[in-house]
């Protein structure tokens, strides 16, 4: 393994828009549900419905944490609604599969997501057992990342030591309190960021696809 990554025993992956292609667009699906079930929900129309859903979202990390905080929703009705969605954009990622399987190490996903939305996704993806365990918004008690405590809720519940961990996801403000703890960063810069955040000091490596760089991982051993 390179030097930079010799010493990672837990490799913990972000979902969406990390495991698949950003051109695969799902979360377009989930917005349109996410504004919907505001506007229903507080009885406002879509345009108002869809600025209170992006207030949340940058307020509280997750729209949902914003809903709950506000106005007492039902997390699980809530998550249940907007994941209902078709996963057709997606296809089976066997290089990937095959590239996980060689990484030494344990391997997570850790996900705003839910866990049941998480395991569809993956298994489309035919990545059903490449991971160990989804850690996800609820296993997280509902307090998304990049809340600290999600982090260290991840290294309690699997018994990670952060300075052996390593973590990839494509919201860059989503690393800042994994390299707080300790861990390897991995940014997947592939256009899905939503923030305008300058500050990139917490990234320790900038990747565009992680399939090329798995396999890139696994050609240099």
């Amino acid at each position: 393994m390179q030097p930079d990554f010799a010493h990672v025993d837990t490799w913990i992956f972000d979902l969406d828009n990390t495991l698949y292609p950003a051109r695969a667009d799902l979360f377009a699906h989930i917005d349109r549900r996410m504004t919907a079930f505001i506007a229903d929900f507080l009885s406002v129309d879509p345009v108002e419905a869809r600025r209170i859903q992006k207030e949340y979202f940058l307020g509280h990390g997750t729209t949902l944490a914003g809903l709950m905080a506000d106005h007492d929703v039902d997390p699980h009705a809530f998550l249940a609604y907007v994941h209902d969605i078709e996963m057709d954009a997606l296809e089976e990622n066997a290089p990937l599969a095959a590239g996980l399987a060689q990484l030494p190490g344990r391997k997570l996903v850790f996900t705003n997501g839910d866990r049941p939305y998480a395991l569809k996704v993956l298994e489309r993806l035919g990545l059903g057992q490449s991971f160990e365990a989804v850690h996800d918004i609820v296993a997280m008690d509902l307090t998304p990342k990049p809340a600290a405590s999600a982090y260290v809720g991840l290294c309690t519940a699997f018994d990670i030591a952060p300075t052996r961990a390593l973590f990839v996801e494509d919201m860059a403000r989503n690393l800042k309190p994994a390299k707080a703890i300790g861990m390897t960063t991995v940014w997947v810069d592939n256009g899905s960021e939503q923030d305008h955040d300058a500050d990139r000091s917490y990234v320790d490596h900038r990747v565009t696809d992680v399939t090329a760089w798995v396999q890139s991982l696994l050609e240099d051993q």
